[in-house]
């Protein structure tokens, strides 16, 4: 009786050591969806992922050395200079800043914003300037839900990537120098709002986008400076409840003033829909 207590034991031992080998494995550099949480509906997020400026690793006309060091957040065109996001968002009356924190080798930095008055998030992710083929990946799986991740905040779940309302893709179009043979067809049948201030990116995200069935709110159909004042007024807008065109046009008038280019050019320039 004894003998047959231990073998049933040991085959409960065998069974559940099978169910945590396969719990624990993963696709390393591969989408995945986060274990179910509840998330607080009641805020609702835009996520920002930031290729920084980098002369070395991407194929840009390069800027000065301080500020296109892809590897250096805080001094970055993107990110830690006047108009980067991080600056920006930070002086901005309209946001306060929660928490910024290093992340890893490829995530340098992350902040976490909040905005005054409106139930909403704004994360901004700094990907190192080596890594921008990721960020553009991580960009489409998350527009597409295949990526989906969630942050706890002031004891709040919020959700990032694919949870997020809205996502958007600031930096160089890296489509222009490289392809992406992945697919990313939505999976979810959640349609996502999408805002890509990069380089023609009207031209170069199209048929990624399409497949993810994500809203293109902002995108561009030339050459463009990247930089926050545009992401900020157009989320302005739609914070506000406002339609594709309102956006779009936020977005026109804010680059319009900075760039010092006629509202006609710039509304040329960034366009809203397929």
């Amino acid at each position: 009786m004894q003998k047959s207590y231990e073998k049933i034991f040991l085959y409960l031992i065998v069974l559940i050591s099978i169910s945590l080998n396969a719990n624990c494995q993963n696709n390393s550099g591969q989408a995945t969806n986060k274990s179910p949480v509840k998330l607080n509906t009641e805020y609702k997020v835009v996520h920002v992922l930031v290729a920084l400026c980098d002369n070395k690793y991407q194929g840009i006309v390069p800027v000065p050395a301080a500020i296109g060091n892809g590897q250096d957040p805080k001094n970055n065109l993107y990110w830690g200079c006047s108009n980067g996001i991080y600056t920006y968002f930070k002086k901005s009356k309209e946001w306060t800043l929660v928490k910024s924190q290093k992340l890893n080798s490829i995530k340098l930095e992350r902040a976490i914003f909040k905005h005054v008055s409106k139930n909403y998030y704004l994360v901004a992710d700094a990907y190192d300037g080596k890594y921008i083929k990721q960020t553009t990946l991580d960009f489409f799986n998350s527009t597409s839900g295949k990526l989906k991740d969630t942050l706890h905040i002031n004891k709040k779940i919020i959700g990032i990537n694919g949870n997020a309302q809205l996502i958007a893709y600031i930096g160089h179009d890296g489509l222009m120098d490289f392809q992406l043979n992945e697919s990313f067809a939505n999976v979810d049948g959640q349609k996502r709002d999408a805002i890509m201030l990069a380089c023609i990116s009207k031209k170069y995200f199209s048929n990624h986008l399409t497949a993810t069935k994500a809203n293109p709110l902002v995108w561009t159909t030339g050459l463009m400076c990247p930089e926050a004042y545009t992401l900020h007024d157009a989320v302005k807008g739609y914070i506000n409840g406002e339609k594709n065109e309102q956006i779009r046009l936020r977005a026109a008038m804010a680059y319009s003033k900075y760039q010092k280019c006629s509202l006609k050019a710039s509304k040329n320039l960034l366009v809203t829909g397929y």
